[in-house]
Parts: structure tokens; sequence; C-alpha cells
């Protein structure tokens, strides 16, 4: 079946894109990157979800709105430095390439560690409590998450192997990063009136899609007061990491760890996800013991 030249395709859903566009052109011909405006869009929803389970369970918003801010600004900062140590040969010598984030390369982990340990600081020197503060940050960090994973649509990356499932995606090869398409893709190349195509998994609705089902049963999970602060924390590190674990092995453009084939994102899922579990078994022997007391 002919698709015209289209530049995105899904096959088995009947949806196609014409003309993939990853950016607007302001006059005088600056940039801007439909990333950047998602991201942005998903931080004002962020601030919105974040101030509204604060009022429902009676904090005051200026203390998040507070750190809000700081953790925008350490998030970025995070997920630059998490990205480039694990590309360093890319960006050895070359510090303009370091600080250049207009090329993109920001890692979410790295951000949400660096916002994780901002929030730590924060508690302690506002003398607040860290999970009351946490069980509505992670609310506000999954709502960004599930629109920016759609920066990675337009831009065409962060997408998995070879598929021709109901969701298998079809993209125009010449608008792909070559980098990002591996040998076993590149075995599926599709011809469709002489253009070439490859077939993945859309990984980036995958993962949209698994944020999305989290963050309302997060939310709703919330409302229980009886089960005390920190569950909402816990639980979403917990199906934040599970699903990451299992939706990184998808992905063709994975960070390794130096010298070997393990990704980063999965080893680090892995951990948080026994970490977490190590927790909830930790939080309910000490609630036993108390009630027994």
């Amino acid at each position: 079946m002919g698709y015209n030249g289209a530049d995105l395709i899904f096959p088995h859903l009947g949806i196609v894109i014409q003309n993939m566009h990853n950016h607007i052109t302001l006059p005088g011909g600056f940039t801007i990157a439909f990333y950047g405006i998602i991201i942005g869009i998903g931080m004002l929803l962020a601030l919105l979800v974040i101030e509204r389970d604060a009022v429902r369970h009676g904090c005051d918003p200026g203390i998040y709105y507070d750190y809000f801010l700081i953790a925008i600004t350490t998030g970025v900062i995070g997920a630059r430095i998490y990205y480039v140590i694990f590309q360093w040969e890319y960006y050895r010598g070359d510090i303009l390439k370091i600080i250049n984030i207009r090329q993109g390369g920001l890692a979410i982990y790295g951000g949400i560690l660096a916002a994780l340990l901002a929030a730590v600081i924060f508690c302690r020197v506002r003398n607040y409590p860290f999970f009351k503060l946490s069980d509505s940050a992670v609310l506000g960090v999954h709502t960004g998450q599930i629109l920016g994973r759609w920066g990675n649509f337009f831009n065409c990356e962060a997408f998995g192997g070879y598929t021709d499932s109901l969701f298998a995606m079809r993209i125009k090869e010449a608008i792909v990063n070559p980098s990002m398409i591996s040998d076993a893709v590149r075995e599926h190349i599709i011809l469709d009136n002489g253009i070439r195509y490859i077939q993945v998994h859309p990984t980036f609705l995958y993962e949209s899609c698994w944020n999305l089902a989290t963050l309302i049963f997060l939310y709703n999970y919330g409302r229980k007061k009886e089960l005390g602060s920190g569950n909402v924390t816990i639980g979403y590190f917990l199906s934040y990491g599970i699903g990451r674990f299992l939706i990184e092995g998808l992905r063709t453009d994975q960070l390794k760890i130096p010298g070997t084939m393990i990704p980063v994102s999965q080893a680090l899922s892995a951990c948080i996800v026994i970490l977490m579990v190590g927790l909830i078994i930790y939080r309910s022997v000490k609630k036993n013991r108390l009630q027994k007391a």
C-alpha cells in the first residue's frame, strides 16, 4: 500500500502524517522546538496538579511553589549531567557541547534524582515533612512525564526495535538520526514506492500511557488519608521503575553503563524497584509492631 511519501505512519491503525515537523519558525529565523513547547506545557500542568493535591490535603501551596522553582532548575541540570556522564566520549573536551542543551541530551532519571535530592535539602531547610511534600510533587513529575514523551514523538526518537504489532510505527528513514537505528531494525527496512521506512515500537506511546494509568491510580490512591504519607511517593517510584524497566528493554537508543552492554536506565529501574519493595516491607513491619505495642 502506498502512502505518497508520508513521513510517519501507523499502518495497522490507519494513521498517516504526511509531513512531520518538530519545530516552529518565528520571524527572523528563530526556531522553537515542539519538544520545548511540550516540556513547558508539561511544567505548567505539573504545577497545577501539585497545587490541587496540596490544597486537597490542607497544605499551604506556597511551600510547593517555592520547591517547584528549585526542582525545575535542579532537574534540568541533573538531567543534563546524567546524560553527559554516560555519553562522555562525545562531550569530552568540548564545554560548549556540554552546555548546549538546545541540541538535545536530557535524561529524565537524572532530573528525577536531582529533584529528589533538592527535595530532601529543601525540607530540611524549611523544616517540612519530606513525604508530605514528595507525595504531591511526584504527581506533578508524573504529569510532566506523560506530556514529555510526546516530544520524542515529534523528534522521531526514543523508539524501540522492529515490530509488526497493532501499534507498529513506520518512520521515513531519512528523517531519523542514523545512530538510533539498530542493525535489527535495518534488517526489516520497508520499501514503499522507493522510499525506505523503519517500522518500530512506539515506546514513547507505551510510556506515556503507562504513566497516565499510574497517575490516575496514584492520584485517587492518595485521597485515602488513613494510609498516611509516603505511600504515593513509594507507589510512584515503584510503578515508574517497573514500567521503565520493561519499556527501556525495547529501545534502540539506550545509554549503557561504560564498558558493558547493560542499559543504565534498566539497571537503575531494577535497583529502584528492589528498594521500594524493601521500603514497603519495612514500613509494613514497623506499622504492625506499633499496632501490637
